[in-house]
């Protein structure tokens, strides 16, 4: 079949909606971040990010036209109140950048495996292109910086060994062990998100207008502490380092540049992004407190997401995706 005259899929459609209001979103932080950040380097990053995505609007805008659906509403500049007092250090705008760039990565990989026609192929791999390129550029200039956390360091040993003991997958009971490699790629990751979302809620729960959405902010921001202090205390136990909490990287600032909508949905897409990591923790560890503690994680972050929905609904801040056709409606 020639790639025009065939039509995008369910699937195509759903991740090109889905790219457009998590990007609008991001872009909308960028554009602040930007306006306030003082160091040069890290605001010709921003700049970079900014512009990259314009072009990826613009062209995620005209697939989703030509399918004959409306381009969601998304976010944009009545979402943003320029000119407000600082609320974050540049130090943690380039953090944040790294850390969603990450998110990026996940997306358009995730957008890329269930896309069939080849030009949205060659689009999403155009995104992932410019998302790893932004990756090594906030990476090394959090390097340069010095404010990149590495993960922890394990020592070399002579040769490989095989698993010869039950208590291999013992974290409650019996002699247990230590970490492994493995494992620490998730706890790892888990923990940096775990902080960004504790931080975003801490500064946003500054910010913002309505009392609902304060009150879910601060109930997001002791949500994300307590899984922090939980996988802490695993790395700790192994005398392994911990990541540094970003929240002294907040400014004092209550003085909001975002609508209230903006600062739900992006609380709300933190939470619900950390799922894919939470289930890979899950899935890649063979401790039993490893895996109970990732049950309890995903549960809370459920927990979460409901009470974010129900908000986002009763305000009319949560837009419907497409939806598959209704044939019993239709045939009335």
């Amino acid at each position: 079949m020639e790639m025009e005259k065939m039509k995008l899929t369910s699937s195509e459609i759903g991740s090109l909606w889905g790219e457009y209001i998590n990007g609008t979103a991001t872009d909308i932080v960028n554009k602040y971040m930007y306006s306030i950040i003082e160091d040069e380097a890290i605001k010709a990053i921003f700049h970079e990010a900014i512009q990259t995505f314009e072009s990826q609007k613009e062209q995620i805008k005209t697939f989703i036209e030509k399918e004959g659906f409306p381009v969601p509403i998304g976010f944009n500049e009545t979402d943003l109140f320029p000119g407000k007092q600082r609320l974050f250090t540049d130090a943690f705008c380039l953090n944040y950048l790294n850390i969603m760039t990450l998110h990026g990565l996940l997306g358009h990989s995730t957008s890329l495996g269930v896309s069939v026609r080849k030009d949205l192929r060659l689009f999403y791999d155009s995104c992932d292109d410019a998302a790893k390129d932004m990756y090594h550029k906030t990476t090394d200039l959090l390097l340069e910086k010095g404010l990149f956390q590495r993960d922890p360091l394990y020592y070399a040993y002579d040769h490989p060994t095989f698993i010869s003991s039950k208590d291999f997958k013992d974290g409650f009971f019996g002699k247990g062990r230590t970490l492994s490699a493995i494992e620490i790629i998730s706890i790892s990751l888990n923990l940096k998100k775990s902080i960004m979302a504790k931080t975003l809620s801490i500064a946003f729960s500054q910010i913002a207008q309505a009392k609902e959405v304060k009150k879910f902010l601060r109930d997001s921001e002791k949500t994300a502490d307590g899984q922090i202090k939980t996988l802490a205390k695993i790395l700790q136990a192994d005398n392994l380092p911990v990541p540094k909490s970003w929240e002294t990287e907040v400014t004092q600032s209550n003085d909001s540049p975002f609508s209230d909508k903006l600062i739900m949905y992006h609380t709300g897409f933190l939470f619900q992004a950390a799922q894919n990591y939470h289930g890979a923790g899950l899935a890649s560890s063979m401790r039993s407190d490893l895996i109970a503690t990732y049950e309890a994680t995903i549960l809370q972050n459920l927990l979460v997401t409901k009470d974010w929905f129900d908000i986002m609904v009763k305000n009319k801040w949560l837009e419907q995706p497409p939806l598959a056709p209704n044939r019993k409606e239709i045939s009335k």
